[in-house]
């Protein structure tokens, strides 16, 4: 239940700051009133609780604009808009949030959006006049906005290591693919691969956090990122699938890509650990031969439907089987005729031909 919480407050972050990115009329505003050297205390929602709270003022329910944000931020009071920031409902508000509720802010007008954020679940954003920040307060979560060029500075670090770690793991990947049509794969070899794509992964989603976080700034960063992991989402299930152990232990290609995701960043480094999340065993059989199922090279066949890889699958059960079959044994499964069954028969011959080449040259 903490981790669906914690889940869901991250998301609604992501919203907010995909609200007040560069680009958007609500940062326009928000960067009015920091030129302006004039603070601001703006709730991004209003209802019941939000009234309840709210003394003085004036109601406007008028349509959003930067320019009117700014003019109103000029007097002491909030400022109500609605959640889609498409109108603004009340200026000039006293807010008297529950005193009792625990906040580590010390100037009036943070702790009050600390506060008011906690209570009514709307995010709050306060703009500090002495120290010149944007802080968004959501849930119990505090996040100061930073100007582009840092965020961008930090980006292309990421992304530099990006282009490293997708580099190693194309070589890894190129060297299972090797191994599996040699029937030479370990639990060690699997491992290092699912290991790489985690990482990969991770990587690739704190830098779509910057590209969100840049609005439009962030535009050329989002197309070199869309370039680097296009596909590793699609080779982590591919991995975990062909390798799922089977027996009693019902694990499923979900429940081993969470397990995944929730090993530390420690844990992620330590392969037996890696193995052990993958269902595979730990310590003394990372050695073991391990067979896999054929999902990865199949993928790799143009124009084969999904439903006919998991027939192909689940008539010859192991990428071996498959490679040796001909062209009649692959007719047996149902949407596999003629011309399909060459197809997949000459489309995994040259996989097999180049992976051994590309090892071996």
């Amino acid at each position: 239940m903490v981790a669906t919480d914690d889940a869901h407050e991250a998301e609604r972050l992501r919203a907010t700051l995909a609200s007040i990115a560069p680009g958007t009329s609500l940062r326009d505003g928000l960067e009015r009133i920091l030129r302006g050297r004039t603070g601001a205390l703006i709730v991004l929602g209003q209802d019941k609780v939000v009234d309840t709270i709210s003394t003085g003022g004036f109601t406007l329910d008028v349509p959003f604009s930067a320019t009117g944000l700014r003019e109103l931020a000029k007097m002491d009071g909030a400022i109500v808009l609605s959640s889609d920031v498409s109108r603004i409902h009340r200026a000039n508000v006293h807010l008297m949030p529950d005193h009792t509720i625990p906040s580590e802010e010390t100037g009036t007008r943070h702790r009050t959006a600390d506060r008011v954020a906690k209570q009514t679940g709307f995010p709050v954003i306060s703009v500090s006049q002495s120290m010149q920040i944007i802080a968004a307060y959501v849930g119990e979560t505090r996040y100061v906005l930073e100007d582009s060029g840092s965020i961008l500075s930090r980006a292309n670090q990421a992304l530099a290591t990006l282009e490293r770690y997708k580099l190693r793991l194309d070589e890894v990947s190129s060297t299972l693919s090797a191994l599996e049509i040699e029937d030479l794969v370990t639990v060690r070899d699997v491992a290092v691969v699912a290991q790489r794509l985690e990482m990969v992964t991770r990587i690739a989603r704190e830098i779509e956090n910057y590209v969100l976080e840049l609005g439009t700034d962030g535009r050329l960063l989002s197309l070199q990122l869309e370039e680097l992991v296009t596909g590793v989402d699609a080779e982590r299930e591919l991995v975990v699938k062909d390798y799922l152990p089977g027996g009693r232990r019902k694990l499923t290609p979900e429940g081993v890509l969470s397990a995944l995701e929730g090993l530390s960043p420690t844990d992620l480094v330590d392969i037996s650990i890696v193995a052990k999340a993958l269902g595979l065993g730990q310590g003394e059989h990372l050695d073991g031969a391990v067979t896999p199922r054929g999902f990865r090279l199949l993928a790799k066949v143009p124009r084969l439907p999904s439903n006919v890889v998991d027939g192909l699958i689940e008539q010859f059960d192991s990428l071996q089987k498959l490679l040796s079959a001909g062209v009649e044994d692959l007719q047996i499964v149902e949407g596999v005729g003629e011309l399909r069954a060459r197809s997949v028969r000459e489309g995994l011959s040259r996989l097999a031909e180049s992976s051994i080449l590309e090892r071996y040259v």
